[in-house]
């Protein structure tokens, strides 16, 4: 391990805005700020947005400050990616932003339920062999919908054009309103604010002349979702 890496976890370990409860201790019991994010860490009533698979927190820390009437919240596995989010939250004093390191497995263990009132998930690994692990897989929206407030929305933002029709379906097979797509973001006229908003690896995927789609919709928390388990990606690119 490198010693810039190294330095990242030691300084992690001063920021009061990122938790990092060891895994382990997820397995045996939900973390200590479940159901008091506005309470306890906030203080304040306003709205939480939740950022999946975060990266380094350019859309956690972005939404923040385009709207300081919300809260952000970013959770993803990797130290040293959150160093920079972090970093970049304390620089621009938002106080509005937490991060947490942890696997995406145990989101549910950190937010109670209503907690939370929109999604969004960044340039998430397709998982082109395992559809079940899938950000955007019915396990996972299953788990979302336990802490989302009712009608709340889920964006997703991806360079994959998997992930992008294989959630197309997952929303057209269990009926959940469509809001917005778009396969290819940056060949409109005029692109939303939010949009503008670009990580590390959608500039590197930018670099590589890749389409940038974007979708959101609405979920049901009183429908329990489902896999079209016929669904082919192949078929569907034709």
């Amino acid at each position: 391990m490198g010693k810039d890496k190294l330095k990242r976890f030691e300084e992690n370990e001063t920021f009061k805005n990122l938790f990092q409860p060891p895994p382990g201790v997820m397995y045996e019991k939900d973390f200590d700020l479940k159901g008091k994010w506005h309470e306890k860490y906030f203080k304040n009533n306003n709205p939480i947005t939740l950022e999946i698979g975060c990266g380094k927190g350019e859309y956690t820390t972005g939404l923040a400050k385009m709207f300081p009437d919300r809260n952000f919240i970013g959770i993803d596995f990797k130290g040293a990616r959150l160093w920079r989010g972090c970093k970049t939250a304390i620089e621009n004093n938002l106080d509005n932003v937490a991060f947490i390191r942890n696997k995406i497995e145990f989101v549910g263990s950190f937010f109670d339920t209503d907690e939370i009132s929109e999604i969004w998930i960044t340039f998430p690994d397709p998982q082109s062999k395992k559809y079940k692990k899938r950000l955007t897989s019915a396990r996972f929206l299953n788990n979302y919908s336990k802490f989302l407030k009712k009608n709340s929305i889920i964006n997703l933002k991806t360079d994959s054009v998997l992930m992008h029709l294989f959630t197309l379906d997952i929303v057209k097979y269990n009926n959940l309103e469509l809001l917005y797509a778009n396969s290819d973001i940056y060949n409109t006229s005029e692109v939303d604010k939010l949009l503008e908003i670009k990580t590390h690896y959608e500039k590197l995927f930018l670099e590589e002349n890749k389409k940038i789609t974007y979708m959101k919709f609405r979920i049901d928390k009183d429908v329990e979702i489902t896999n079209n388990k016929d669904f082919k990606f192949e078929e569907t690119v034709k």
